[in-house]
């Protein structure tokens, strides 16, 4: 068993899974590579800080990325704003002409140069490539606890045992500040939100509605800022290890008798009447610093390009980053090509599975149903398009996962020295269904994104284990014994142990 984390951006070949290389020990902010392209700058700036003044980002109507048509259409990164003049989704577009006077090798340099370092903001996998994601912010103005640099585990034994894979890799996003990957995007968006009020824009807070790491990733953020932070949670659907991480970060929490569509509906009105900014994932800012953790992976498999990336889907925010972060070191020349994407959806709340078995013809929400995947229990995705666009655009495919399905491969996970969360169960379903149908090779590289720990979600586990899940079989529960306080018992319940095992 072995896991490799960004502060080793060198790993060995899975069948030489023990021999690490020792990474490039690379100058911070002043690297010289070789190249034989005259019109592109190969030497890292004396102060990246400086550097990043060159580079800028402006929202675009998401339409004309999508369509491929060009636009005038576009606002500042300091406007607060949401959609476009028609109503549609907006995206932050990169000065790509500017970012391209430094070619591929520059730019793997100088991120590779950043990992581990403790020089403010550089050291958080998020802000390690600033020039990407938020050029212009000033580095005063970031909020930060050092997010992203997330486990790349190598899942050996699960691979091998269950899939017949020995190329099987988990990236654990869930790893972080707050227990998601929602941190990742929520330290771009706090830290323009703090720009903003400094540069005296109306703003009092920042409002979202969550089914639970969002308010987490929110909260926490805000206060480290010292900005309020108002959350809409869906009342009794999310876990109380959800539920109390905005309470401890002093979060105003409205729990609401509704779904998370009906608290996305409310929040929505209520930001459009007064001064809170809106960070759900309609605000493509948060986007920006999800697309890192694509990033990351290219980097941590010494810039190879892995053949399948498994993600879990619900409002869909997360797909369409990945792919942006892949296309993007694609267009920089940094890689030659990207990985083919997969969405998982719970059966439960499936709307894209289905518009994508529909042949994408006919999209229609859905009432999601409860799942024990409760982050991903969306039945009217906000980013939708962006997910049929990132999936048409990596020959993507979409499948899903039954409740039972989704807690016996979390249970399998679990077994093999993961603890995963029940949407990484639903990646790790689709993984399986894909392998059985010979969609996926045995020898084919295959991260599976875990979204969140398992930390969070312990009261379905202890409900599975103890099979007290109504109509589930919990096949590969793991209950603990009960057995009398006496030397002879004891004894009795370990021998017949040690003799399964044996």
């Amino acid at each position: 068993m072995a896991s490799y984390s960004s502060h080793s951006s060198i790993i060995s070949p899975p069948h030489h899974p023990h021999q690490l290389h020792h990474p490039t020990k690379f100058l911070p902010f002043k690297v010289t590579c070789t190249t034989t392209t005259s019109n592109q700058q190969t030497t890292l700036p004396q102060t990246t800080k400086k550097s990043a003044l060159k580079f800028s980002a402006k929202y675009v109507p998401f339409n004309s990325i999508s369509n491929n048509t060009p636009t005038d259409e576009s606002y500042s990164l300091d406007e607060i704003i949401y959609r476009s003049n028609s109503g549609g989704l907006l995206d932050v577009q990169h000065d790509l002409e500017a970012l391209k006077q430094y070619d591929g090798k520059y730019w793997k340099s100088l991120f590779d140069s950043r990992v581990g370092k403790t020089t403010w903001p550089y050291g958080s996998g998020v802000w390690s490539k600033k020039e990407w994601v938020l050029p212009e912010i000033d580095d005063d103005d970031i909020v930060s606890a050092f997010e992203g640099n997330s486990n790349l585990f190598w899942a050996e034994r699960f691979g091998k045992k269950y899939l017949g894979m020995n190329d099987l890799w988990v990236k654990h996003c869930g790893i972080s500040h707050t227990g998601s990957f929602k941190d990742l995007g929520m330290t771009v968006l706090v830290s323009q939100v703090n720009r903003l009020r400094k540069l005296k824009r109306p703003l009092v807070g920042v409002g979202c509605a969550s089914t639970g790491d969002t308010s987490a990733a929110l909260s926490a953020y805000c206060a480290a800022a010292d900005i309020p932070s108002i959350v809409f949670l869906p009342a009794n659907k999310i876990s109380m290890a959800q539920l109390v991480q905005p309470i401890a970060n002093g979060a105003f929490v409205i729990s609401i008798d509704t779904d998370f569509d009906g608290c996305m509906k409310l929040i929505r009105e209520v930001t459009s009447e007064l001064p809170i900014y809106l960070a759900n994932s309609l605000n493509s800012l948060r986007l920006e610093g999800q697309k890192t953790a694509a990033i990351e992976i290219l980097q941590q498999f010494d810039w190879e390009v892995p053949d399948w990336v498994i993600i879990p889907g619900g409002n869909l925010g997360n797909i369409y980053a990945f792919y942006k972060g892949f296309k993007m070191c694609q267009e920089m020349g940094l890689v030659d090509r990207i990985p083919r994407l997969v969405c998982a959806q719970a059966a439960n709340a499936n709307p894209l599975c289905m518009y994508y078995k529909s042949g994408w013809t006919n999209f229609q929400p859905v009432k999601a149903n409860t799942t024990f995947a409760s982050a991903i229990q969306i039945g009217d995705p906000v980013s939708i398009d962006r997910a049929v666009y990132a999936l048409k655009n990596s020959n993507g495919i979409v499948e899903e996962a039954t409740e039972e399905e989704l807690m016996d491969a979390t249970a399998l996970a679990d077994s093999t020295g993961m603890f995963i969360c029940p949407h990484t169960g639903v990646a790790l379903t689709a993984l399986m269904k894909l392998r059985n149908s010979g969609v996926i090779a045995p020898t084919e590289r295959t991260v599976v994104v875990s979204t969140a720990h398992g930390l969070k979600f312990t009261q379905s586990k202890i409900e599975y284990h103890s099979k007290e899940i109504k109509n589930m079989a919990s096949r590969f529960a793991n209950p603990p014994v009960e057995v009398k306080a006496d030397f002879g018992s004891v004894m009795d319940v370990l021998k017949n142990y040690l003799k399964s095992k044996s």
